[in-house]
């Protein structure tokens, strides 16, 4: 009950705000279900799919979608995909903690300063 409480919440964070898949779902998998690093980061982007295909399938009903933009968009972030699920394997737990951390504290900061 506690797995499905936390993705309807991750999906209604997700569909408002585009935004929070993996920066709520990674966390909450480490720190919470006490998954490793590497099958947290996993599982969220397993988790995230069928999220995403539905969200988008909702924003395209109201013609909020940039369909060049998108696509291409998506061409790079499969290439991107591929570089980072092979780079995931060499890199070590502590370091992806650290990425990510720096990562949240540029996205918040660059947020707030908006």
């Amino acid at each position: 009950m506690k797995i499905a409480l936390i993705g309807i919440l991750v999906g209604i964070i997700s569909g408002m705000f585009s935004a929070g898949g993996g920066l709520i779902l990674v966390p909450v998998f480490v720190y919470i279900l006490k998954l490793g690093e590497k099958e947290a980061r996993a599982t969220s982007l397993f988790c995230i799919l069928p999220m995403v295909i539905l969200t988008a399938i909702i924003y395209n009903k109201n013609n909020f979608i940039d369909w060049n933009l998108g696509i291409k968009c998506a061409i790079g972030g499969i290439i991107g995909g591929i570089i980072g699920g092979k780079l995931l394997n060499k890199i070590k737990d502590k370091y992806l903690q650290i990425a990510f951390i720096l990562f949240l504290l540029y996205a918040g900061i660059s947020t707030i300063m908006r």
